[in-house]
C-alpha cells in the first residue's frame, strides 16, 4: 500500500515536472527555437489550426527562424498570426518565406524573464508539496484504519519527505539551467 502512494505521488509530481518544462520552453532565451511559435494559431480556412500543423518551421540560423506554409496561399495568414502572437517578433514576407529575425534581449528583459522563470519553479514546487501532503494524509488514513503499523507509516513518511527533497532539487536545477540560458548573451 505504502508504494502505491509513493508510485502515485512520484507520477503525479514527474507530471508537475513536464509540465514546467514544457512552460519554460517557451520562455525566449534569445536563440531562435521552433517551440517559441508552439503557442500560434493561424485561423485556417475558418478553423483554428496550430502553426506547426500547416507550416514547416526552420532555424537557419541562432537569431532566425524561417516559416513556410504548405498552402502559399496562408502566406498572409500566418504572419498575421504571428504579429498577434504577442512574441515580440516582427515578421518579414518574402515570397512564400517568412522570415522571422529574434532580437537580442536586453539586461531588464533578461531579468524580467528570470523573475518568470522562478514564478513558473514556485508553481511547481507548490504543486509537488500538495503532492506529498496528499501522500501524508493517504498513510494517516492507512494507519488508522490498521491497514498499516506505525513503524511502516513513519517509514513511509519518511519515504515521502525523501523524494519532496529529491523534486525539489530537480526543480531548482531546471530552474538554475534556464535562467543560466536566459542570462547568457
Amino acid at each position: 500500500m505504502l508504494d502505491d502512494v509513493l508510485k502515485e505521488m512520484r507520477a503525479s509530481a514527474d507530471k508537475s515536472l513536464e509540465s514546467l518544462r514544457r512552460d519554460l520552453v517557451k520562455v525566449r532565451t534569445g536563440r531562435a527555437h521552433p517551440s517559441m511559435l508552439d503557442g500560434i494559431r493561424v485561423d485556417y480556412y475558418g478553423a483554428s489550426t496550430p502553426l506547426s500543423q500547416m507550416a514547416n518551421i526552420n532555424v537557419p540560423e541562432p537569431r532566425m527562424m524561417t516559416v513556410k506554409p504548405w498552402d502559399k496561399g496562408q502566406v498572409k495568414a500566418v504572419d498575421k498570426a504571428i504579429r498577434e502572437g504577442d512574441l515580440g517578433l516582427n515578421p518579414q514576407v518574402d515570397g512564400d518565406v517568412i522570415r522571422l529575425p529574434i532580437p537580442a534581449l536586453t539586461e531588464e528583459r533578461r531579468k524580467d524573464l528570470v523573475k518568470v522563470i522562478r514564478k513558473n519553479g514556485e508553481e511547481c514546487k507548490v504543486a509537488i508539496r500538495k503532492h506529498r501532503r496528499e501522500a501524508l494524509e493517504m498513510i494517516d488514513t492507512f494507519q488508522k484504519d490498521g491497514d498499516v503499523s506505525e513503524d511502516d507509516a513513519d517509514r513511509g513518511r519518511k519515504k515521502v519527505e525523501d523524494l519532496t527533497s529529491e523534486l525539489v532539487k530537480q526543480v531548482d536545477g531546471v530552474i538554475a539551467s534556464k535562467e543560466k540560458d536566459v542570462m547568457e548573451v
